[in-house]
């Protein structure tokens, strides 16, 4: 999965179009295989309203990608519309080319099909289908986050959820615009689920099925079943559709009408249900295998605490802004709201030109600790500046997120740019360092790029820091 945002100097992440990497069975492995993409504005309408939007190849959602792990994949991208553009992949590592991959001046994933020869570690599918969860804003995205920036506010939430683009039948003048599905009966299907929503975590189900899961963020787990599957944004997961034979409908008499048929409803969990998170989350585990090893480090060299909520910071002179007791609302993570540079930070590393641009003085923790889910502390403001923390080659880190309810407990998706790691535990309320650790998972434990920190929660990984941003 390639995520196209359309950047602005501040942020650029409402207005987005994904290039879908479909990696299907084809003939030969270790090949160069050579994409255009023309990035453009398209007319799109949904939910009676018409606006122009971002799109690849003039297609929302974007183009799929027909490669197989091991072949090479060159794509020109061409920007034909008024904004900067980056690309980024999820699910495929860029050794050694962190800069071209991320956000614009940050730094510039997908499904997984097996090597040629090397079947799946599961039955063979029937068919492969993408399927991506997305939002729709009738709105111009880009007057929300100006407006979200002139009064300090939180941003206008979305208008819709989307499935492949569409909003599907429970929204206003919604009825016919439907991601439908035709399958057959008795056959297994594999879908490649892809939570392309901003921030919000989502449940997806099927009714009167259940799903088996096979794959989390391009990386085999050991199969499961469940009725609803849980999504963090940025999150991928495979997962194996059995169709059943005969599926019993109600109706009061026939024939049925069954283009007027109501469609059945999955029961999905309410986004408060800590119990269904935690349960889903024991259930992902490694493979373990030759061909998916699970190789968890059993040493930290670094360990960090970071807290990661919302906070606010002081409004512009002579203002009033939306926030609490007229302050603006700030993300941030240890107290630190991080502030936009003008240049590519890892550009300016790999050319000794960084004196100016960043800092190397990230807090490895709050100075001051407090009861994170509990009243929050008298002083809410947040530190603002470009601050980076800077590992040595090789370092095993262990990070513990921790939410805070300094303005309002919320789930918050992390994507670790160019790595993998491992999530080796996670929980409700506060981290206790002298109890919590006794029960990590240190065997097999889920292998991830983008984890979500649950809402009132926390959760710990491990990572290898064998990717650098500079060679030498």
């Amino acid at each position: 999965m390639a995520a196209v945002y359309k950047s602005t100097a501040f942020m650029g992440v409402f207005v987005f179009t994904f290039v879908t990497l479909c990696l299907f069975p084809l003939p030969v492995a270790g090949i160069t295989r050579h994409y255009k993409f023309d990035i453009k504005l398209q007319n799109v309408a949904r939910l009676c309203h018409a606006k122009s939007i971002v799109t690849v190849n003039g297609q929302f959602p974007g183009p799929c990608v027909m490669v197989r792990e091991g072949n090479q994949l060159s794509a020109k991208v061409v920007n034909h519309v008024p904004n900067n553009i980056t690309i980024h992949w999820h699910g495929v590592r860029q050794l050694r080319t962190g800069w071209a991959n991320g956000p614009a001046y940050v730094t510039l994933s997908h499904t997984k099909r097996p090597k040629l020869g090397v079947p799946y570690p599961f039955p063979k599918p029937y068919k492969e289908v993408p399927i991506i969860f997305g939002e729709w804003f009738n709105a111009d995205t880009e007057a929300i986050i100006s407006l979200a920036l002139q009064t300090g506010a939180g941003p206008n939430v979305s208008d819709a959820y989307t499935i492949n683009g569409h909003p599907g039948p429970f929204y206003n003048c919604s009825a016919k615009d439907t991601f439908k599905l035709k399958v057959k009966p008795g056959k297994t299907y594999l879908l490649h689920l892809i939570n392309a929503a901003l921030n919000d975590q989502l449940f997806f189900g099927i009714a009167n099925h259940t799903l088996t899961v096979v794959e989390a963020d391009a990386v085999y787990v050991k199969p499961f079943e469940a009725e609803a599957i849980l999504l963090a944004s940025g999150q991928t997961t495979n997962v194996l559709l059995k169709t059943k034979q005969h599926i019993q409908m109600p109706h009061s008499s026939w024939p049925l009408d069954l283009k007027n048929l109501s469609p059945f409803k999955p029961n999905l969990p309410a986004l408060s249900n800590t119990s269904f998170i935690a349960n889903f989350a024991n259930k992902l585990h490694g493979l373990a295998t030759v061909h998916s090893p699970a190789s968890v480090p059993q040493n930290v060299d670094k360990q960090f605490l970071f807290t990661v909520g919302l906070g606010t910071s002081q409004c512009w002179q002579n203002r009033t802004c939306q926030g609490p007791n007229g302050t603006k609302f700030a993300a941030t993570v240890t107290n630190v709201s991080f502030t936009m540079p003008t240049t590519a930070l890892l550009h300016a590393h790999f050319f000794g030109k960084s004196h100016g641009v960043y800092k190397t003085d990230f807090p490895r923790e709050l100075k001051i600790r407090f009861d994170y889910m509990g009243t929050p502390p008298n002083n809410t403001m947040v530190n603002n500046g470009t601050e980076l923390l800077v590992l040595p080659f090789n370092t095993n880190v262990e990070l513990i997120m921790q939410d805070t309810s300094i303005v309002g407990a919320e789930s918050h998706p992390l994507h670790l740019h160019g790595y993998n790691f491992f999530v080796v535990g996670q929980g409700f309320g506060n981290f206790d360092p002298q109890k919590d650790p006794s029960n990590f998972n240190l065997i097999g434990t889920v292998e991830r790029n983008t984890v979500g920190v649950p809402a009132g929660g926390w959760v710990v990984i491990l990572f290898v820091a064998d990717n650098p941003g500079e060679e030498k």
